[in-house]
């Protein structure tokens, strides 16, 4: 009986969720590394990998694959922003400024 109702839910709300909480999560230390080492130049690799992944969304058939693809693209647009605001934190001394870079 518990395994015929377990075998019955439907978990790709659940999953999608969970993955969405770790992209975003991914996505941090991707931005202030990336804003650390590479500056505001970061932003066009956000760009290209966004696009990548958004033309990659409707071509999966699988739903819960598609869905986390367009999940990745929009966090990747996202990071685009983040990366300006990341440089405004380094100058308000909140993150370290690399000083290898000019």
């Amino acid at each position: 009986m518990v395994v015929e109702t377990i075998k019955s839910l439907h978990f790709d709300g659940l999953i999608i969720g969970l993955a969405t909480f770790l992209i975003i999560g991914l996505f941090h230390p991707l931005v202030i590394k990336g804003e650390y080492y590479f500056g505001q130049r970061c932003r066009w690799w956000f760009m290209a990998a966004g696009l990548i992944f958004l033309i990659a969304t409707p071509l999966v058939a699988n739903a819960l694959v598609s869905s986390l693809l367009g999940v990745t693209a929009f966090s990747c647009f996202w990071s685009i922003k983040e990366v300006k605001e990341q440089e405004e934190r380094v100058k308000k001394g909140w993150f370290p400024k690399n000083p290898a870079r000019k």
